[in-house]
């Protein structure tokens, strides 16, 4: 649903004070004293408007908010924490549409007006995890933009059928193929690459890959992905989340990979985490890779820490990288709302006349200041559409 408002007093980009003009759900205007008497007004009280922000990882399925304290006992280990998690689904009932809802929400709240989820795809819970998050899309159209990866979480080869699985996921609604560690989890790296490289290419889909792997683990496994991207002409439609091993001390090894990279445009998606290395969003960017962030799972059976918000991850990503200055935050900034468009394909992602009205206005005098305030985000607009005030969606989470 697409809608006409005029959006006066706002600052885009912390510049100078400006009215925005919005009919059939786009930009059509941006200038002082726009005067429009047709169009409901809406006053931004001299906020900044940035683009909506752009949560390009996140798990919509996973989280346990509004259930009470979830008591972890679980540590560190990625096998147990994924094996955890499987059980726990059936444990504690969770209902995957119920609690994406309550995760999409507070992400529009916060200023989200688009997301890519990684939604669980294993046999023990065939698809029904993924019909709870396809629900949960269908009811927040027109709020927010959900695209869907089919992510094999437990495990490809390892768990036969799963590969069936994903193959019936594209096929009821999920956009992209996931994958998952190919030599730490399926201890197959061949095999599990070919296999999800090879529905990609049936399907004509995308590829969002997980790769926690570290060190000369996760490079062999990248330029994996990078011999089948060419191999299969797929630039421009392969992305990498974490990438951890971008962030290992051997600098001429990992420059010779950001380089091939940016040449078969493969982007990368980061969630900033403090307790792994982490790919240098600087370095990466500077070299011509196409980056976006995410918040990850947010209050799941992983853990209680990550928060629904990209201001927040925008905070965490710069302190992990050190961003200190104006610019660097200004850059952060870029980072989750143009740079997560820019992966997920959203053209005219931004703030002038024919991109689409999908605004988050945010408090600060400058782009810096909005990035480290804790302050709720004053007013969301998707598509013309307001959709959150003061920090809260307007719809109510169930």
């Amino acid at each position: 649903m697409t809608q006409d408002l005029l959006l006066k007093n706002v600052r885009p980009r912390g510049g100078d004070a400006a009215d925005i003009l919005i009919r059939a759900g786009r930009i059509e205007q941006i200038a002082p004293g726009i005067d429009a008497p047709d169009l409901p007004v809406e006053d931004g009280a001299g906020a900044i408007a940035i683009p909506g922000l752009v949560e390009a990882h996140t798990h919509l399925d996973k989280t346990v908010m509004g259930m009470g304290w979830y008591r972890n006992a679980v540590g560190t280990d990625l096998r147990a924490m994924i094996d955890n998690e499987r059980a726990e689904r059936t444990r504690l009932s969770l209902d995957p549409h119920r609690q994406s809802m309550r995760h999409a929400l507070a992400l529009v709240g916060a200023g989200c007006t688009h997301m890519r989820s990684h939604v669980d795809i294993d046999t023990d819970h065939g698809l029904t995890i993924l019909e709870g998050v396809l629900s949960t899309r269908e009811k927040l159209a027109g709020q927010v933009e959900i695209e869907i990866v089919a992510f094999p979480q437990s495990g490809l080869l390892c768990r036969p059928g799963t590969l069936d699985l994903l193959d019936a996921a594209l096929d009821s609604g999920a956009d992209l193929v996931g994958g998952l560690d190919p030599a730490g989890i399926d201890r197959d790296p061949k095999g599990h690459i070919d296999a999800i490289f090879e529905l990609a290419e049936k399907k004509g889909r995308g590829i969002d890959i997980h790769l926690h792997e570290p060190g000369e683990l996760g490079a062999f496994s990248l330029e994996m992905i990078i011999e089948r991207t060419a191999a299969l002409g797929l630039q421009g439609k392969v992305a990498v989340s974490h990438a951890f091993c971008l962030g290992m001390n051997d600098w001429h090894r990992t420059e010779a990979l950001i380089a091939r990279l940016a040449d078969l445009d493969i982007a990368i998606l980061t969630t900033g985490a403090p307790s792994r290395e982490v790919p240098q969003v600087t370095r990466l960017q500077d070299a011509g890779v196409r980056m976006g962030a995410g918040c990850d799972g947010v209050r799941d059976t992983w853990s209680p820490l990550n928060r629904p918000d990209m201001l927040d991850r925008a905070r965490i990503i710069a302190m992990r990288n050190n961003l200190r200055s104006d610019a660097d935050l200004a850059r952060v900034m870029d980072l989750v709302t143009v740079g997560g468009a820019a992966v997920i394909g959203l053209p005219g992602h931004g703030l002038a006349p024919g991109s689409s009205a999908d605004i988050a206005l945010v408090a600060g005098e400058t782009l810096a200041e909005a990035v480290v305030s804790d302050a709720p985000r004053p007013l969301v607009i998707k598509a013309g559409r307001i959709t959150a005030r003061a920090g809260h969606s307007l719809t109510e989470a169930p």
